[in-house]
């Protein structure tokens, strides 16, 4: 059987940008959307923010990536259609998905409203979905969605600089809540700010947390305070400050994706603390057993959030005035987007206009 064209695979005719290889370069590309389903919401996509896992995926750093790739999982729009038995949206509504579109809604995980563990979650782009096609991300004209996979975005809150809160947000919010990182008067930590670690300072602050951003990059302490509102800062290679910080942590949010020491960050937990990886370094990290025994400290990790969770995080960015610090770029800026993503050139996300560049 002779496979069919992106643009032939479905009746609703999409346009896009896509990677065709390894370069990781975009450019336009002509696919297809399937039909509104009853189940289904289709809305035209107004924003889309650039995560670095697009990054990652364009260029097939983590090796699972399949040709071509339509990156994109922090979509805002409106809602064009709804099929017949939706009943939380309706046609005019600002919606978004974020990373993930499917999950098997059986399992464990699923009946927890932990969709983002399910085994056979479905990634919202670069995965191929129930009817075996490709998922192709927000970097397009039009999404189509279950109901149970589209998040509300409330009136108040600024779609395009909400729009990063769909992944960027929830992978931050959701480690706050579940290892108790939120309880007002609490000391925590984030290291790295960027996309990740800026939106970190501002939830854990609505939260009442104290915060201590930790960095590589002294440049970045007047940032950090005076406009991110946090309440110090570490430069993680001055030995001084690393060391009068020592035992000051309730627990830490790790932003970043680079490989970097963890000993260091162990030590400015009080006993009982939390270290929370919530980046992804591609090479493992050097785990010593010794300073986590001697404080009864922990490692975990966490991943997004579950749909539950998801909205419930949109709906404290807008009742706290939370957004992402971005810069608005026309699609065809996207390349040299992906290349100030690379060196970390950005303050704090990309967000890219669909509705008002994206040309066929």
């Amino acid at each position: 059987m002779v496979a069919k064209l992106p643009e032939e695979e479905h009746p609703k005719q999409a346009f896009g940008w896509a990677a065709r290889d390894q370069s990781g370069l975009l450019s336009p590309f002509k696919f297809s959307r399937r039909a509104t389903a009853e189940k289904d919401v289709a809305f035209k996509v107004l924003y889309c923010g650039m995560c670095h896992s697009d990054l990652h995926m364009a260029k097939n750093e983590w090796g699972v990536t399949q040709y071509p790739l339509v990156p994109g999982h922090e979509i805002v729009g409106i809602v064009t259609e709804v099929g017949s038995k939706v009943e939380k949206f309706k046609v005019g509504d600002k919606v978004g998905v974020g990373c993930m579109v499917g999950s098997c809604r059986s399992c464990d995980s699923c009946h927890d409203n932990l969709e983002n563990y399910c085994p056979k979650m479905i990634l919202t782009y670069g995965a191929k979905y129930y009817d075996g096609t490709t998922t192709y991300g927000g970097y397009s004209d039009l999404m189509v969605a279950e109901e149970h996979f589209i998040v509300r975005i409330p009136d108040n809150l600024s779609l395009e600089a909400g729009a990063p809160l769909l992944c960027a947000g929830i992978t931050v919010y959701s480690p706050l809540r579940y290892f108790g990182l939120d309880k007002p008067g609490m000391h925590v930590g984030v290291v790295g700010l960027g996309g990740l670690g800026h939106v970190a300072v501002k939830f854990a602050k609505a939260m009442g947390v104290k915060v201590t951003v930790i960095s590589t990059s002294p440049n970045k302490k007047q940032e950090a305070v005076e406009i991110l509102g946090a309440d110090s800062f570490l430069v993680s290679r001055d030995q001084d400050q690393m060391q009068s910080a020592m035992g000051t942590l309730d627990g830490i949010i790790d932003t970043v994706s680079a490989v970097h020491p963890m000993v260091p960050l162990f030590t400015l937990l009080k006993s009982h603390g939390k270290l929370v990886l919530v980046g992804a370094p591609e090479k493992p990290l050097e785990l010593p057993a010794f300073p986590l025994i001697m404080g009864r400290k922990m490692v975990g990790g966490s991943c997004i959030g579950g749909m539950t969770e998801t909205q419930e995080m949109i709906d404290f960015a807008a009742k706290h005035n939370i957004t992402a610090d971005v810069e608005v770029i026309p699609m065809d800026y996207v390349n040299t987007a992906m290349e100030r993503i690379l060196k970390g050139d950005v303050r704090y996300r990309f967000v890219i206009d669909i509705a008002k560049t994206l040309n066929p």
